[in-house]
């Protein structure tokens, strides 16, 4: 998906803008409110992530201005303001979701894949495929080949994660935050150790091998070279 975000904390920025690519996605980044605004009105958007504190038009007039303009753009806020009040503020402004800061990068994204199958009108996924390996998540269960995996939960959810990326590269922070929920120590092996019974149970016997380690970067499930 393309996505604007609109962030005057260049830190923040840089960090939302590289991860967001690195999960194959087009970025764009503006610092200012105003100059936000003319480029979310201007140019085609899948969605918008918006800070609510910015230079020369806050976050809430920007959105406010939007949709007086009819622009329909999936809007996510982030914001330090975590208030129950602010968040109604920001919802009734336009929003579309709030999230509040400091965040995990994966929920961030969960929440933009939603905003943006919302407006698309897609039925939710119930079952994931790659190559011959299919996921079903109704039932929790894996099958390659047609021939059962037996799967741990924590096996199953690195596994969806990683299917809900096909051929993306996914990186150990990701994983930790995706599939923990909090932070690790990035020098931890914990996530080498799941992969590597993951890649017995998945590629184990078979000619292709998905499950791939991309030196110095992380992870991908690839159905093909």
């Amino acid at each position: 998906m393309k996505v604007l975000v609109i962030e005057d904390d260049r830190v923040a920025a840089s960090y939302l803008s590289k991860a967001l690519r690195e999960s194959s996605h087009v970025v764009d980044v503006v610092e200012d409110g105003a100059l936000g605004l003319d480029r979310a009105l201007h140019q085609s958007y899948d969605a918008l992530i918006v800070d609510r504190m910015l230079p020369s038009l806050d976050g809430l007039s920007l959105i406010a201005a939007l949709r007086d303009k009819r622009k329909d753009t999936p809007v996510l806020i982030v914001s330090a303001l975590g208030e129950v009040d602010e968040r109604v503020r920001g919802l009734r402004a336009g929003g579309d979701d709030y999230l509040v800061k400091p965040y995990a990068f994966s929920e961030l994204l969960a929440r933009l894949e939603v905003l943006v199958h919302r407006r698309r009108g897609a039925a939710p996924e119930t079952q994931l495929r790659v190559a011959d390996l299919e996921l079903d998540l109704m039932t929790r269960t894996a099958k390659r080949a047609g021939n059962e995996i037996e799967l741990k939960p924590r096996e199953f959810q690195i596994l969806e994660y990683l299917m809900r990326h096909p051929g993306q590269v996914v990186t150990r922070t990701m994983l930790l935050e995706a599939v923990w929920d909090y932070h690790f120590d990035p020098q931890t092996n914990v996530i080498d150790v799941h992969i590597s019974r993951l890649r017995q149970k998945i590629d184990r016997g078979y000619d292709l091998q998905l499950l791939r380690t991309v030196r110095g970067a992380g992870y991908a499930l690839r159905g093909r070279d």
